[in-house]
């Protein structure tokens, strides 16, 4: 289980995980996500829509890689703000997905590397 936005306010640790979700926190705190619908996730969901078109956008069309970063910046804000609205504990579970992924092989596509559990000759 993870942390509600006041829960993060009120936390001492300060692990760079831990002052980023501060961060994040504060940040909802200030515009009252949770109180203004900004914790619904079909919302939250369009809006990384959003922000990954915004993302995908600045890497295809060669923008400076500065703006190609703010734009990886929002993904991960919302992510953690995704956390946040879900009290999910965000690092819990990439740790935990972490020592999955590591143990599984890479796949070549067509398109590239995949590291997935996806097993083309099954159409899985």
């Amino acid at each position: 289980m993870g942390r509600s936005v006041e829960d993060w306010l009120s936390s001492e640790e300060n692990d760079e995980w831990s002052q980023m979700m501060r961060k994040v926190a504060a940040f909802h705190h200030k515009h009252d996500f949770a109180g203004n619908n900004g914790h619904d996730m079909g919302y939250r969901i369009a809006l990384t829509v959003e922000e990954l078109g915004e993302l995908a956008a600045a890497v295809t069309k060669g923008k400076p890689i500065e703006e190609c970063a703010e734009e990886m910046a929002d993904v991960l804000i919302l992510l953690m703000g995704h956390s946040l609205a879900m009290k999910i504990d965000l690092k819990q579970a990439f740790e935990y997905k972490y020592e999955r992924i590591m143990q599984r092989p890479a796949i070549k596509g067509r398109l590239g590397v995949r590291v997935t559990e996806y097993n083309s000759e099954s159409g899985d």
